[in-house]
Formats: C-alpha cells, structure tokens, sequence
C-alpha cells in the first residue's frame, strides 16, 4: 500500500485510497477544473471537501501542501519516477494531469503537436490571469460585501474588464466549436467553469450583457452538457 505519511495534509484528511491521486478541494469555479479534468480521464482519485467555513484552507496541514491556502490542490502517490508528488495551482495541476494521462496512454485534452500545444496552454493562461481574476471581482462587487458600496466606479471597472474578455473569447469561438477547434481541451475545462459562474452563482449576465455572446452561451451549453462535466462540477460533495 503507498504511504502518504510524508504529507501533513493526509493526517487532517485520512486517505481511504492512498493508492489514487488525492483531491482537496470544494466546487467552487477553480476547484471544479480539477475534478471535471479527473472525471473526464478516468484516473482514479479520491476527493477531500475543504471547508472555508471552518477555515481549514488556513490549517496547518493544508498550509503543508499550499503554502497559498488556495484550493484545489492534489497528492498523486504515483508522481513522477513512481514518487509522490504535491502540487496546487489548478493550471499547473490541468497541465501535470494531461501530460499524466499522456504517459497512460489516456485522453489527455492537451493536444500532442507542439504548435497546437502551446496554443492551449495560452489560452488556459489567459483564463489564469484575466478572466479568473476578474469575473471573481465582478462576483465580489454584485454577490458578496462590494455590492453594498456606494461608489460604483470599482464595480464598473471589473464589469467593462469582463465584457472586453468575454469579447474576446467570443471572438475566438467564431468558426469553433471548443477555444482549439473541435478538440476539447483543458483550455475549455478551465474557462467555462467560470463563465458558468459568472452568469449563474454570480448573477450577473444581464450586467455583462452576456446575451451578446451567443457563440460563447452556445459552447458553455455544450460543456454543462458532458457528463463528466456534471460530475465534476459537484464534487467534492
């Protein structure tokens, strides 16, 4: 059986399955790219639900694995070398996943060929640092403590930025069936998690004008639609 003792965070979250990759997470927009990307794969793995109403992202044991106290984050026993390896940040986790599943001989969603590689992952880059960032300041300042703020110049500011990234992606969507063409890629499992949320957790489609955006409405509609997708996006429970 692998020993995972080496990692604080499994003595806070015992691991039932120390032989699967090992989930910490909640479904929130970045927790749920790691679970779709699982469920799409098929590796096995085994979810651990962090909870922010108990702070325990600020635990000891979770601040062991990600230092961030962000979710998601994961343990794979069988890391590089057959050696465990932690790792967090929900991007770099898309990537070691895809290229793990590479290595298996799995459906990756990262595609092989070097140039359409690296075009992924540009756009799974732009999810992790304009649209991620921003939709959650427009969640903040519509959902959460900011939409009590009188001055609305902060909230207008993030709302432009959201109608100009979602213009963006709607113009890359054009003529496409996925942000890569028909291959449906970890640039997709990382986006429209956030686009769902912005519309819906976050209530603010009408204030980004999202009715504008049929060809990104109609790809988002086409995601929700995967079963795996489904899955993932309620897990952990």
């Amino acid at each position: 059986m692998t020993d995972l003792s080496a990692f604080p965070i499994t003595k806070k979250w015992p691991a039932q399955h120390p032989n699967r990759i090992q989930l910490y997470s909640r479904p929130t927009p970045n927790g749920v790219k790691v679970s779709i990307m699982l469920e799409e794969t098929g590796l096995p793995y085994e979810p651990h639900l962090v909870s922010f109403q108990e702070n325990e992202q600020l635990s000891p044991e979770f601040l062991s694995l990600n230092p961030n106290n962000k979710i998601p984050a994961i343990v794979d026993p069988n890391g590089p070398g057959g050696q465990p390896l932690g790792l967090f940040e929900s991007g770099a986790i898309l990537i070691y996943l895809a290229e793990k599943c590479a290595r298996e001989g799995r459906e990756s969603f990262l595609p092989a060929d070097p140039v359409a590689r690296y075009e992924t992952i540009q756009w799974l880059m732009f999810q992790m640092g304009g649209i991620g960032p921003m939709f959650g300041q427009v969640g903040f300042f519509t959902k959460f403590a900011g939409k009590d703020f009188e001055d609305k110049r902060p909230r207008d500011r993030y709302v432009a930025e959201a109608k100009r990234l979602l213009k963006v992606l709607e113009q890359r969507l054009a003529g496409r069936k996925w942000i890569m063409g028909d291959a449906y890629t970890i640039a997709d499992i990382a986006t429209f998690p956030w686009v769902r949320n912005l519309v819906g957790f976050y209530e603010a489609g009408e204030l980004v004008g999202f009715g504008e955006f049929r060809e990104v409405a109609r790809a988002l509609a086409a995601f929700v639609a995967r079963p795996a997708v489904a899955r993932g996006l309620t897990i952990p429970a």
